[in-house]
């Protein structure tokens, strides 16, 4: 395809984008019939119609989803190489890491140690839910996600998932909520229970092991974030049912205490990376 105007492609891209021809047009800075011409020609090149017309605007047709999956594939590319090949001249390296909303901020800082306070690296971090990162790293704008929700692989993903770390989950609590000498069984059916919220990995795996264990908890509150775990934990709400490692500092320092380990019961820790013709080189220092 020696042929192939990228010019018409780009046109392409931002009148997918916009979903109109006059709102592309201005972005582009050129007139209307200018954008509606490149769009035909290059309709004309791939003997594919790429827009149907609804009402207004413009939506894609079949082969114009798999066109458009091409285009922001080959100009996430083109940007890649030209920030990759830009850097190599500079001092400082940045590395962009994604993290789930709700990870561990103890986990993160670990993670991230052994290039912080580098005089030669800048690390950018972005938090956000599971769909936002994942959509960033395919787009290179991010170099690694941390997760403990690692995405789902298949023959068309470009993800590389590494298991960085696992922590054991206990049961943390002030230490007046746990004077009482209990079992796990007994402890979980009569405590009030900070829980993590359901369909989360925390979550599944706390339903699956109480289901085991034929019991019926008392719940208290279910958090989405490990910071406001550690708070109401530390207000003395309830007993929290997360790792060790979100609530090192307050361990240490007798303010909140672990009564019991659950049995088999592992939070996961992952990288997620993307296959990439220029790898960040931070990254190797990392995993």
């Amino acid at each position: 395809m020696s042929d192939f105007n990228f010019h018409h492609l780009r046109y392409f891209q931002t009148v997918a984008v916009m979903g109109n021809l006059t709102r592309a047009a201005q972005s582009l800075n050129v007139s209307q019939s200018a954008v509606s011409t490149q769009i035909k020609l290059l309709e004309e090149r791939l003997g594919q119609q790429l827009f149907e017309r609804r009402g207004r605007s413009l939506q894609l047709t079949e082969a114009g989803h798999i066109a458009l999956d091409y285009a922001n594939s080959i100009f996430a590319s083109g940007d890649e190489l030209v920030a990759t090949l830009q850097a190599a001249g500079r001092q400082r390296r940045a590395l962009r890491v994604g993290s789930l909303a709700t990870l561990s901020r103890n986990f993160q800082l670990g993670f991230l140690r052994p290039i912080l306070g580098r005089s030669d690296v800048e690390v950018i971090l972005r938090s956000g839910s599971a769909g936002e990162l994942f959509n960033a790293l395919a787009d290179l704008q991010l170099d690694i996600v941390l997760t403990n929700q690692p995405p789902d692989t298949d023959a068309l993903s470009h993800f590389v998932v590494t298991r960085i770390d696992e922590q054991p989950v206990g049961l943390i609590a002030v230490p007046e909520l746990v004077e009482e000498d209990l079992s796990i069984e007994e402890r979980l059916s009569k405590a009030p229970l900070i829980l993590p919220t359901p369909g989360t990995a925390l979550r599944m795996g706390f339903d699956s092991m109480a289901d085991r264990l034929g019991i019926r908890p008392q719940i208290a509150a279910e958090v989405d974030d490990m910071a406001m775990m550690r708070l109401l934990a530390r207000e003395g709400v309830g007993i929290a049912v997360i790792p060790p490692i979100v609530v090192r500092d307050e361990l240490a320092n007798d303010i909140l205490v672990e009564c019991a380990e659950l049995p088999g019961f592992m939070e996961s820790f992952y990288g997620v990376t993307v296959e990439r013709k220029f790898p960040n080189p931070l990254l190797e220092v990392l995993l």
